[in-house]
């Protein structure tokens, strides 16, 4: 088989890469806030912690109606 009837590697790139870009990892966030930040956004963590807040409250609500009403038999 020539070379134009093999098939072609997906992987091989048509351009050159040098040793030291394909070796070298994107620098990482430097402080713990940006690394959080970087994985979620602001708004969607202070919406998960009123969401969990509002919802244990809510929770706790209808616990207390259920123990309330348990003492009223």
């Amino acid at each position: 088989m020539s070379q134009a009837q093999q098939p072609a590697d997906p992987t091989a790139t048509s351009y050159p890469t040098t040793p030291s870009s394909a070796t070298t990892p994107a620098p990482a966030p430097r402080t713990i806030r940006a690394r959080f930040e970087s994985k979620f956004p602001r708004g969607l963590i202070i919406r998960l912690i009123a969401y969990l807040f509002v919802g244990h409250l809510f929770a706790f609500f209808v616990y207390l109606l259920f123990v309330l009403g348990g003492q009223n038999q």
